[in-house]
């Protein structure tokens, strides 16, 4: 199943959907069950919860926004699986007042480290929220795309200052809170007892590409996105990508 939210959105979410719907088929054969429980921290309009209920999974998604949570209700029941995407507001650091301790087969942390106050506390929440054996799917921002964006825009200053801040910001007109390298991500998820399986580097060339030759050149998007797969394990481009995606697995 490729992405739904093609075209132009795809080259965003490709390559971690296609990684997640994998990890999500892996858990169903090792479960014995078709339907799994998953659990989308910060998952917003349901960009993933939305895809991963159509292939018939339990979803909640913790979000802060009400707004989000009303236009996942929305997405939901357009795309015919409303009952089996629950929205609840709520955010990773008070994840359980709002869900259960090792209630869930996959947990998926996306865009969420970046904005929260204890980046480590918010990895061990995700991974409480896991049942034994279960998958962990992080995403965040990396350091590597943005000091290469400001370089590549002409921001030689910004993007040297990403380079020794210890956040990864570029300046204070930064709108990203943090950024992290591939090894920062496999540090914090491997202190709350999570065996990585596989790191991937999400848009290393997506956000380089000018728009006007994506949506014009024939095939150009469908070279890109092939382009961008074959990239995204190969640990040379990890530390250039805009996002790095890590995936691993619950001990015990």
């Amino acid at each position: 199943m490729s992405d739904p939210l093609r075209p132009r959105a795809s080259l965003r979410t490709a390559v971690v959907w296609e990684v997640l719907k994998d990890a999500l088929d892996r858990r169903v054969k090792a479960t014995g069950r078709d339907a799994l429980d998953v659990l989308d921290t910060g998952g917003g309009t349901g960009n993933f919860a939305v895809p991963a209920a159509r292939l018939g999974h339990r979803v909640t998604v913790v979000d802060p926004s009400p707004n989000a949570l009303f236009a996942l209700e929305r997405r939901a029941a357009e795309a015919g699986v409303a009952d089996r995407v629950h929205g609840v507001q709520g955010d990773i650091l008070g994840l359980f007042d709002v869900v259960e301790r090792e209630g869930y087969d996959a947990v998926l942390c996306h865009g969420v480290l970046e904005y929260v106050d204890d980046p480590a506390e918010g990895v061990r929440h995700a991974v409480e929220a896991l049942r034994p054996a279960g998958a962990l799917s992080l995403l965040a921002a990396g350091l590597g795309g943005a000091v290469l964006a400001r370089a590549l825009a002409g921001h030689f200053n910004e993007a040297r200052h990403a380079l020794g801040d210890p956040e990864g910001r570029w300046g204070d007109g930064d709108p990203m809170p943090r950024r992290y390298t591939a090894e920062q991500l496999a540090e914090l998820v491997t202190a709350a007892d999570v065996e990585v399986s596989a790191v991937h580097g999400v848009r290393v060339f997506a956000d380089l590409v000018p728009g006007v030759l994506v949506d014009t050149e024939p095939g150009a998007m469908d070279a890109l996105l092939r382009l961008e797969a074959a990239a995204a394990e190969l640990p040379a481009f990890h530390s250039v990508a805009t996002q790095l995606h890590v995936l691993g697995t619950k001990r015990g």
